[in-house]
């Protein structure tokens, strides 16, 4: 199913297909799900994590360690797999739908959560929650929580929901992903294929940085093992911060190590809104915009969007009309729908912003007073598509 809000179509290759990591049951034993955390700091220095990871005997070599050149060096994965693992917490319920009868028990789907308060916070992706009955959160120590509240984002694939829980360990969320290189090392943990596998951990690299894959906003593409069912869960770096939630994955013969993740920037800003009024109250251009060709298929450019519609009295007020050609936005250059999402984290709806526009071949400023909704409506089809659909 498509995302509602989701601004573009991605092609892709014949027989590949971008995957929902949330989990599905249908016979005994055979479960799929999702699931992620995060850590505690962990020490600077390589002397004081020694302190903490080495275990063992005197005189021998110790459990998280290894010799080399004569010194001890030191793996930090374990400690920091210890340390983030209580803020992950796995997701599970009756998936919903005509097919789902009251004694079909194993008609079950799950997913992952990362812990963001002590009182039970639990930020997972939207896909894991939507249609999702008698869900419950189990924490690493086993225990079972009912789900009271859920507050769905289904344009960004995020979902906040509460438990009735005290002193919980929250996850401390990385500050932004500016700093990110492709190739720094980091941590999944989840709840991968069956709900008996909580708290399963991988290792890879950040892969890529500001991906636009099916998405309304940018994500980070790692080499990291994920499987259905870690939906929802952590991407986790070497300081033991959580870098961003896995949401999606390509899955096709021959493809291998390609998922996704939300940036820790874009789930703190759904989340905070989540939590001040249960809902995202996005600013709104009020026009249909079309990308082009270039920017689809993801050559470089600097060719602007396209206005296809107008939508609100907004928008027709500040004179933009189908045909015109969008440059600019508050002097921020704007080549893709995602750009337009991801400048608009900084604004609120009735905000007042300047457009540079083409219009009947003049170059022109428009003055737009901003709506609320999704920041703006694809012209892109939005019709189901088993070849290039995410799935579930």
């Amino acid at each position: 199913m498509r995302r509602k809000g989701i601004a573009r179509s991605n092609k892709l290759l014949p027989g590949v297909l971008l995957l929902a990591l949330s989990g599905f049951i249908s016979v005994p034993g055979a479960v799929h799900g999702a699931v992620y955390g995060e850590p505690a700091p962990l020490a600077a220095d390589s002397e004081a994590s020694a302190n903490v990871i080495q275990i063992g005997q005197a005189g021998g070599v110790k459990a998280g360690s290894r010799e080399q050149g004569g010194k001890t060096a030191t793996d930090p994965v374990p400690s920091i797999i210890r340390a983030v693992s209580p803020s992950v917490v796995g997701i599970i319920g009756k998936a919903g739908g005509e097919a789902s009868g009251p004694d079909d028990r194993y008609n079950l789907t799950h997913g992952s959560g990362i812990i963001v308060k002590a009182d039970g916070w639990i930020i997972t992706n939207a896909h894991v929650m939507e249609g999702l009955q008698n869900a419950v959160a189990v924490t690493s120590d086993g225990t079972s929580y009912n789900i009271t509240d859920t507050y769905l984002d289904e344009f960004s694939d995020l979902a906040l929901i509460k438990i009735k829980a005290k002193s919980l360990k929250p996850a401390t969320f990385a500050g932004s992903s500016a700093s990110l290189q492709v190739g720094e090392k980091v941590i999944v943990i989840g709840t991968p294929i069956s709900f008996t596998l909580r708290n399963s951990a991988t290792v890879g690299v950040i892969s890529g940085l500001n991906r636009s894959v099916d998405a309304a906003y940018r994500l980070i593409q790692s080499d990291t093992a994920i499987n259905p069912g870690n939906s929802g869960g952590p991407l986790v770096s070497m300081t033991g911060e959580i870098l961003g939630v896995n949401s999606l994955k390509f899955a096709a013969v021959g493809v291998e190590n390609m998922g996704f993740a939300i940036p820790a920037e874009t789930v703190k800003y759904i989340m905070n809104q989540l939590l001040q009024y249960g809902e995202v109250r996005r600013p709104s251009l009020g026009v249909e915009l079309e990308e082009s060709w270039p920017v689809i298929v993801g050559l470089p450019g600097q060719e602007p969007l396209t206005v296809t519609k107008v939508v609100t009295a907004e928008a027709r007020k500040a004179g933009i009309a189908a045909g015109d050609a969008l440059y600019a936005i508050d002097g921020h250059r704007v080549t893709s729908l995602v750009d337009v999402n991801e400048l608009f984290k900084r604004y609120k709806p009735g905000a007042v912003v300047k457009l540079l526009m083409q219009s009947e071949g003049d170059i022109v400023a428009r003055s737009l007073v901003l709506g609320q909704g999704d920041p703006l409506v694809s012209a892109v089809d939005t019709e189901e598509d088993a070849d290039d659909q995410p799935k579930k």
